[in-house]
């Protein structure tokens, strides 16, 4: 079995647990940062061990070593960096200094998972962090615009001490730490184990790879999904795991084994590579089955993928001595239909006719409803995939218009309820933005920072209400980029089926909002009654990339309303 990277494995719940009542009571009376969803993967892999060596978040000179070298400033290889990032106002609100102690708390059920007693806090450089550690500073790769958009700007370093791991309800058995998987594997006798990363559902072609692998090394298969943070607009994990379970009955008895990693993955390519073979050897794998264009991203804003085909094979490779776990480099695998059998497609007879399903037409396939055949997958994974992919003109939506104050945007959405009221099929909710803020938190001011908050709670209940089938139509003023990209990433990442999004600019001039403004708020704002309000004292950034623009000056509402529909029925949602 692997020995832990770093050569201990730093289980720091069963380290801390004979003063986990102390540091529980201790926890009680300190300040507390109530984490995210991010920092709870993160914060839960580290008190397991499955970052050893890690045993904390990281203080200035690791994460500088890191980023700029894939290493802790001791030298041992560590190729992302693992941060707590915090506010300001966090800063002063809690007093974070050196040498403070910090509850850090479940966002979930608030319950106090661990203490940090802090090293220091530092401000870093996110277009260096961007370039460095994903290759570009492009927001189409999903963890740039979230270091854009939702990441503080200050970390925090320290060590943590453990209370308790993080809980869950879902997948109970599934769920191991580092330490309860290596006792599983001995109880087993299993000496050599070829772990599989995989954010996807698991098809013919999968289970063919990893019974190869596993053959061909004598070992047998770890299958380790991740249920964290993925790609926004994955298919969810809940409908994953069901796949996981199905395939797992078509391997040999004794074969394979699922496990779930709570990781918060970075999609950083070559450099997530690395770090996904550190996790899996302090997991007690022996072999790690890299892909082609492993944890990449897809295309960049020039269309071209964010990383070669092979570049992680080639950094892990680079690595091999210091990872000291054996990577299986994953060639791609098509089907010939001649044989009935899956092969590598560089052992493929030139001429020979083979077969093949990209996940974008497996998407479009579940999404249409049209038929996926048996060589491409299993009858019962299949019906996993189609019991939460219901047919395009069932899946929910979210519509989001955004323009000035007055610029029509709450007339279009009306109208347009009560277009697709009349259309049926799905139930239509809509959130005007001044009525979400009236509804959920009166308090609610007009400055960027308050409607960004706003706008935070108009997502949540949107991607879940799509996720239900319903039909969203929001208008918020959501003068921001940050906000607007908030919006659809928290649809795509939590809505499901329904994770359908579409930015509509209702680009009326602002002259025009001004003149018709029936109930003087404009002449509020300009007489100073009413701060940071948006075309006054306060700038609009107009979308760059809108699916639609509209403009009640040159429309006329029943128009706008059609050219809606229009977009709704070409992406077969109507």
């Amino acid at each position: 079995m692997a020995t832990p990277h770093g050569g201990i494995l730093k289980d720091l719940v069963s380290r801390d647990e004979p003063i986990s009542g102390q540091l529980k009571d201790e926890a009680a009376k300190l300040k507390d940062i109530v984490l995210t969803e991010r920092q709870l993967c993160d914060l839960e892999l580290i008190v397991n061990g499955g970052f050893s060596p890690l045993e904390g978040f990281m203080n200035e000179a690791d994460y500088t070593s890191v980023v700029d070298t894939l290493r802790l400033s001791d030298g041992t290889l560590f190729s992302m960096p693992v941060t707590l990032d915090v506010s300001s106002a966090d800063i002063e609100r809690l007093n974070i200094v050196p040498g403070a102690r910090i509850t850090l708390r479940d966002p979930r059920d608030d319950e106090a998972l661990a203490i940090i007693t802090v090293d220091d806090v530092y401000t870093y450089d996110r277009v260096k962090e961007s370039i460095h550690v994903f290759g570009a500073d492009d927001p189409a790769h999903p963890s740039v615009a979230y270091l854009r958009n939702r990441v503080k700007p200050f970390y925090v370093g320290g060590r943590v001490q453990a209370i308790q791991a993080p809980s869950h309800f879902d997948y109970v058995a599934l769920r191991y730490t580092p330490t309860e998987l290596r006792a599983h594997f001995k109880k087993l006798a299993w000496r050599r184990v070829v772990a599989f990363q995989t954010r996807n559902p698991m098809h013919r072609a999968h289970r063919e790879l990893t019974v190869r692998a596993a053959r061909q090394r004598q070992a047998n298969v770890l299958i380790h999904p991740v249920v964290g943070l993925t790609k926004p607009g994955d298919v969810d994990h809940y409908t994953r795991v069901r796949v996981y379970e199905a395939i797992m009955a078509k391997y040999p008895n004794g074969m394979g084994h699922l496990a779930l990693l709570p990781l918060a993955m970075r999609m950083a390519g070559p450099r997530e590579a690395v770090w996904h073979a550190i996790i899996r050897k302090n997991f007690g794998a022996t072999h790690f089955i890299v892909g082609r264009d492993h944890a990449g991203p897809g295309k960049n804003s020039q269309g071209k993928d964010f990383y070669g085909p092979y570049d992680a094979q080639e950094l892990v490779e680079k690595y091999k001595d210091e990872l000291e776990i054996e990577m299986v480099p994953f060639q791609q695998m098509t089907y010939l239909p001649s044989t009935d059998e899956y092969q590598p497609v560089d052992e493929i007879p030139a001429g020979a006719e083979t077969l093949d399903i990209s996940g974008t037409e497996l998407r479009r396939r579940l999404k249409t409803g049209a038929p996926i055949p048996d060589w491409f997958s299993y009858e019962a994974v299949v019906a996993r995939l189609r019991e939460s992919y219901p047919p395009r003109n069932k899946q929910g939506f979210v519509l989001c218009l955004t323009g000035f104050y007055n610029s029509g945007k709450d007339i279009i959405a009306k109208a347009l309820q009560v277009a697709l009221n009349e259309q049926g099929g799905r139930s239509v909710s809509l959130l005007l933005g001044e009525t979400v803020r009236d509804d959920i938190n009166a308090k609610l001011d007009f400055t960027l920072d308050e409607r960004h908050e706003n706008l935070q709670r108009i997502s949540f209940v949107a991607g879940e209400l799509a996720r239900a089938g319903a039909a969203v139509i929001a208008s918020p003023i959501a003068p921001e980029e940050r906000s607007r990209a908030l919006l659809k990433d928290t649809v795509l990442q939590n809505g499901g089926a329904g994770g359908n999004f579409f930015l509509i600019h209702v680009a009326t001039p602002l002259e025009h909002c001004e003149s018709t403004d029936r109930k003087g708020i404009y002449a509020q704002a300009r007489r100073g009654e009413i701060r940071g309000f948006v075309g006054v004292d306060a700038e609009y950034e107009v979308p760059k990339k809108a699916d639609l623009v509209v403009d009640v000056t040159t429309q006329s509402i029943p128009s706008i309303v059609h050219s809606i529909v229009l977009l709704l029925e070409t992406t077969s949602l109507l």
